[in-house]
C-alpha cells in the first residue's frame, strides 16, 4: 500500500508499523478472503512477477511461495526490511514505482495492490509498469474503488427522511484531488482520488489494454467484523482490473 508521496517521512515513522500489525498474517479478513485469492488467481502461472508497493510483502510471498520468481519493490525502508526479515523467497528492493529497477521486457507478471491511489507521479509510474513487462505480459491494478474513495463519500443514515432511509452518498467524483485521512486514531494517509477513466486512459496510451474487471462485493469476514456495512454492501470497496501488455 505504501508509494511515493510527500508522507514516505510518515510511514517510515511508524505507518509502516500500524500497517504490518492490521493488515498482514492473516488479519484482514479482506486480504484473506478476497484480495490474495484474486492475486493468486490472475497471476496463477506467470514466471517472474514484480509487487509493486509491496510492504511488507505478503502477496510477493505467497506468489513466491506459487512457484514464480518474484520482485517486491516499495520506497518505505521500513517496509523492505521487514519483508526481508519475514522471507518466504522474494527478492526485495528498495525503489518508487516511477524508477523500478528492472530491465525492459523483464518481467511477464505485475501487481499493484492499493498503491497507486498514494502515488503522486502516476503516469511516470503507469509508463514504468509497461516498460518491464514483456508483450502478451500480465499486469493486476487493484485499487480502492473510486467511488469508495472520492473526497466527502460515505455511507449515509438520514433519519430526517419520513421513513429513514440510508445510502451511499458520492463525493465530487470527477474532480481529481489529494485528501488527508485519519485511517485510525493518530494515523493519517494520504490518498489521492483520481475518477476511473484517468487511470484507464493512461493505462490504453502505455500499451496495458483491459482484459477484465472485478467490483466484488465487500467479503463475509470484513462484513462479520463491521456490521454497519451490510446495508452499503451493494457497494463495491474493491475494483480489480486485469491487462494485457501489447
Amino acid at each position: 500500500m505504501s508509494e511515493e508521496n510527500s508522507d514516505v517521512g510518515a510511514w517510515e515513522q511508524g505507518t509502516a508499523e500500524w500497517w504490518q500489525r492490521e493488515f498482514t498474517d492473516g488479519v484482514d479478513p479482506e486480504y484473506t478472503e478476497q484480495i490474495l485469492p484474486l492475486i493468486a488467481a490472475e497471476l496463477a502461472g506467470r514466471e517472474r512477477i514484480v509487487d509493486i508497493g509491496t510492504g511488507e510483502g505478503q502477496a510477493a510471498r505467497m506468489l513466491a511461495a506459487a512457484g514464480a520468481e518474484v520482485i517486491g519493490i516499495d520506497p518505505i525502508r521500513a517496509q523492505i526490511e521487514e519483508a526481508e526479515r519475514r522471507g518466504g523467497g522474494p527478492t526485495y528492493v528498495l525503489a518508487p514505482a516511477s524508477a523500478l529497477p528492472l530491465d525492459d521486457a523483464s518481467v511477464d507478471g505485475a501487481v499493484a495492490c492499493l498503491v497507486f491511489e498514494h502515488i503522486d507521479e502516476v503516469d511516470e509510474a503507469i509508463a514504468e509498469v509497461a516498460r518491464v513487462l514483456a508483450p502478451g505480459g500480465r499486469f493486476l491494478f487493484l485499487l480502492n474503488h473510486p467511488l469508495l474513495q472520492t473526497p466527502n463519500s460515505g455511507w449515509i443514515d438520514d433519519q430526517i427522511l419520513e421513513p429513514p432511509e440510508q445510502y451511499w452518498r458520492i463525493g465530487a467524483y470527477l474532480i481529481e484531488q489529494a485528501t488527508v485521512e485519519e485511517v485510525q486514531k493518530d494515523v493519517f494517509i494520504r490518498f489521492i482520488h483520481r475518477p476511473l477513466s484517468r487511470y484507464l486512459n493512461a493505462l490504453a496510451d502505455n500499451g496495458l489494454v483491459l482484459e477484465h474487471m472485478h467490483e466484488p462485493a465487500p467479503p463475509e469476514g470484513f462484513i462479520a467484523q463491521a456490521p454497519q456495512f451490510r446495508e452499503a454492501a451493494t457497494v463495491p470497496r474493491l475494483l480489480a482490473l486485469r491487462l494485457r501488455r501489447v
